[in-house]
């Protein structure tokens, strides 16, 4: 479906190409969304495919002369999902290590990857960052499959960190940030001000293995995050963190996300996945066997079972509901009840005739439970 931007049909959006026609001498600009300047094309047709970013406005002058301007914010769609990946599969020797992976990555969200050691998490992500490729299936980012340059978009902080021990602080930070594209006095600037956030600047002259873990850590998530990249990857992030530098991380990583970052989380755990994750899945023997809303994912395992507390309980609940557990606490009983083929306001009903109800609260299983539950049913079904 071709949509036409210039009356003239210089300029059109098909098939995720935007083409440029010969322009006769004139000059088009394209910017993207906030305003920047993208790409300049003279004369000759193109095909500019680097609509990642979200093209806002197209401008085309010749000389002085403004031949058209037009906002392409509408006509351009910027896709749902930042990075999907398509049955992906990978085979190491006699392992299947992917068999057929499907995840859908929402754009400026928190994405937990989960899965028990060995499930193939590792794997996947090493093909999202173009370590290795897989054996089928496509990777893509922006609706379109993924390109070499993708990974100067990326930022990966590995679970076996890999800084170098006898190399400065501060002189290894500089080397790496410029591996990612930032000059010398751009990297200096921006590090300066992560470690003096970190509370790591005094460290800057120091060889790493003079450094704790946790201090080793900071400087790893700083050279993750160091160049802007658009999609960040985590892998186990809290590992060597004390409770506090584990929340001033969780902070940071939420504000990762404020500022329209896309983050990828992997970690074991699962209260951690509760408190930042938008959406997660879950691979157990290479396969994806639970994906989805996070309170998607709890409210469909939920078991139906509610914590009540009353007063003055006159009479026994049979028929009613399943008493799982009854304890008599400072002047209450707080029952643990199972209800089938009544809804909560007939519960309520029936509950009301035979005592006072001082509280009603539905259990809505942890994600500990739910990864439990899932990897124990899907090791069941798979052979």
């Amino acid at each position: 479906m071709n949509k036409r931007i210039a009356e003239n049909k210089a300029i059109y959006y098909s098939d995720n190409i935007l083409h440029l026609e010969k322009l006769d001498g004139f000059t088009a600009t394209v910017y993207t969304i906030g305003g920047q300047i993208r790409s300049k094309f003279n004369s000759e047709p193109v095909k500019y495919t680097d609509l990642q970013k979200g093209i806002h406005i197209i401008s085309c002058l010749k000389g002085n002369e403004r031949f058209i301007e037009k906002d392409c914010s509408e006509i351009i769609p910027k896709p749902m999902y930042f990075l999907e990946t398509e049955d992906v599969v990978k085979q190491f020797a006699a392992h299947l290590a992917l068999d057929k992976v499907s995840i859908r990555v929402p754009q400026g969200k928190i994405f937990g990857l989960l899965g028990p050691n060995g499930a193939g998490k590792t794997t996947l992500i090493r093909i999202i960052n173009r370590i290795t490729a897989p054996d089928s299936g496509t990777v893509r980012f922006n609706g379109r499959p993924s390109q070499a340059d993708d990974v100067y978009r990326i930022g990966y902080l590995p679970e076996e960190r890999g800084l170098y021990k006898k190399m400065k602080v501060g002189e290894q930070a500089v080397y790496l940030a410029r591996l990612k594209g930032l000059s010398r006095q751009e990297a200096r600037k921006r590090l300066t001000s992560r470690f003096e956030q970190f509370d790591i600047m005094p460290w800057w002259n120091r060889k790493l293995e003079e450094l704790s873990k946790g201090m080793q850590q900071k400087v790893q998530f700083i050279l993750t995050v160091i160049h802007n990249p658009d999609l960040l990857i985590f892998d186990e992030p809290f590992s060597g963190f004390d409770p506090i530098n584990a929340e001033l991380l969780k902070h940071e990583i939420l504000e990762l996300k404020r500022a329209g970052h896309t983050v990828i989380f992997s970690t074991h755990n699962m209260a951690s996945v509760e408190e930042l994750c938008d959406e997660i899945a879950l691979i157990n023997r290479s396969r994806v066997v639970l994906s989805g809303d996070v309170d998607e994912v709890r409210s469909r395992y939920k078991p139906d079972n509610y914590l009540i507390r009353v007063r003055n309980l006159s009479a026994g609940l049979s028929g009613i509901c399943t008493v799982l557990s009854e304890e008599t606490k400072n002047g209450f009983v707080e029952l643990r009840v199972h209800k089938e083929g009544i809804s909560n306001s007939e519960l309520l009903a029936a509950l009301s005739g035979k005592c006072e109800i001082l509280s009603f609260n539905e259990e809505i299983p942890s994600m500990n439970d739910i990864f439990i539950n899932a990897v124990s049913a899907s090791n069941t079904l798979q052979p």
